[in-house]
């Protein structure tokens, strides 16, 4: 299959393919429904309020996606992505920020900085969903979707 139909989004053999998703906010009412609408996509969801959970959530598991607001009490967005590619790098090329500060000078320069997905708040389901099959596509290893079985070229 060409490659711009196997990506060209999350469609049920993808979802089924998701183990595990991190979302990180300190709206609960946002963080439920979000969890709510994703759970009922097949994604196994972690949902947690802040990212001092949140980084007791990495330590144990190895997420494929993480969602993460950018202004949270105790250790906000930023901080956050910097905690996880000090401890897990690999984790780093797998987040994608909501953030309801557009316009936020520190919030733009750090996202900027780390080139990131960025959905803005109010969050569209269809656009979040969207957006997790980028930060799938781009966290995917290139060897794995070219490698022919019996390694020839």
């Amino acid at each position: 299959m060409p490659q711009s139909a196997a990506y060209s989004g999350l469609n049920e053999n993808s979802e089924l393919e998701i183990k595990s998703i991190l979302l990180l906010d300190d709206d609960p009412e946002l963080l439920d429904t979000l969890k709510l609408h994703l759970e009922s996509r097949n994604f196994v969801v972690t949902a947690v309020c802040d990212g001092a959970e949140g980084l007791r959530e990495i330590l144990a598991t190895n997420f494929e996606v993480i969602i993460c607001d950018m202004l949270m009490p105790t250790i906000p967005g930023d901080m956050f992505y910097l905690a996880v590619k000090k401890l897990k790098p690999a984790l780093a090329e797998r987040f994608l920020f909501i953030t309801g500060h557009a316009g936020n000078p520190k919030v733009e320069s750090f996202l900027e900085s780390i080139d990131a997905l960025v959905i803005h708040k109010p969050v569209l389901v269809d656009e979040l969903i969207n957006m997790i099959s980028l930060v799938l596509r781009n966290s995917q290893p290139p060897e794995a979707t070219l490698r022919m079985p019996d390694g020839g070229r």
